[in-house]
């Protein structure tokens, strides 16, 4: 119990200290800076080539997503997330060195190239939240968290991160085991990272961008505008629910562009009732009673 009561109170610290060692050190490995920046870039472009040019610089719920941003993913890890995951992380390996587990690697591939192990990481990682995602929106109790994120009624790139703190546990629980198997060699998984927030903000975003013959590679903002559609396919839980890839969504059938959808309503049946402030949005699965 001492053990993890240390990892505990170290996490809050460590944690708390890499916070402070970011906002007050800003270099090229910076995420939080580089956050910033890739938003800015992304809201620039939204301003200067807007796909709705209708649509407010300032679009609805702007402030709301910013905070969202900074709050999934820093502030939920300091008040938190990153004690209980590294406690959950030291609990699961000391479970499984009951049966003299002590590696789960069961593909090693450190020794292939950098760019090739990044790659590999960056696919299946994809795939492993495709399929994540699927399951946010076809099982209900999932789905309820899931609202927080399609309660956006006008799409910009800071609606790619509100998102409900549950989501996190859910899409990190279900991605360890896997992940955890493939013996990756490189320490860097930095690259990897913002070249997937810098897909997602674009996703999300007030641009008319599909890529051309790239769009059954690539997820786009005309792509996954419709997923974010209040209606769907009759008979169909979700569709499009590419993260960085649309890929996924061509090989399997999910893939639903029927026209531009520039200008479709955005949304879910019944989120008139959602409501609109920070701490009903979080405690709203929790507390509904319909």
């Amino acid at each position: 119990m001492d053990k993890y009561v240390k990892i505990i109170i170290d996490s809050f610290t460590g944690y708390f200290n890499y916070l402070m060692s970011e906002i007050l050190n800003p270099s090229w490995h910076n995420y939080f800076y580089w956050l910033i920046g890739l938003s800015l870039f992304v809201w620039l472009l939204e301003i200067v080539v807007p796909w709705r040019k209708d649509q407010k610089k300032i679009r609805k719920d702007f402030w709301l997503d910013g905070f969202y941003m900074f709050f999934n993913f820093f502030l939920f890890s300091l008040v938190g997330y990153n004690a209980i995951s590294n406690v959950a992380v030291e609990a699961f390996n000391d479970f499984l060195s009951l049966f003299g587990i002590t590696n789960l690697v069961a593909i090693k591939i450190a020794s292939l190239p950098g760019w090739s192990q990044m790659l590999i990481l960056f696919i299946v990682a994809d795939f492993i939240q495709w399929n994540t995602h699927r399951l946010l929106h076809k099982v209900p109790w999932l789905w309820e968290f899931h609202k927080l994120h399609h309660s956006v009624k006008e799409m910009g790139f800071a609606a790619h991160l509100r998102f409900h703190w549950m989501e996190t546990i859910v899409y990190k629980t279900i991605q360890y085991i896997p992940l955890s198997m493939i013996g990756f060699g490189i320490s860097d998984f930095f690259i990897v990272h913002i070249i997937s927030v810098a897909i997602g903000h674009l996703n999300h975003s007030n641009l008319n961008l599909s890529y051309g013959p790239l769009k059954y590679l690539i997820n786009n903002p005309v792509m996954h505008i419709w997923h974010h559609a209040k209606e769907l396919p009759k008979g169909s839980y979700g569709v499009n629910f590419g993260i960085s890839l649309s890929l996924w969504d061509y090989i399997f059938n999910t893939a639903y562009i029927p026209n531009e959808g520039r200008d479709i309503t955005l949304g879910f049946p019944g989120d008139e009732k959602y409501p609109e402030d920070f701490v009903h949005q979080i405690t709203y699965p929790l507390s509904k009673s319909d």
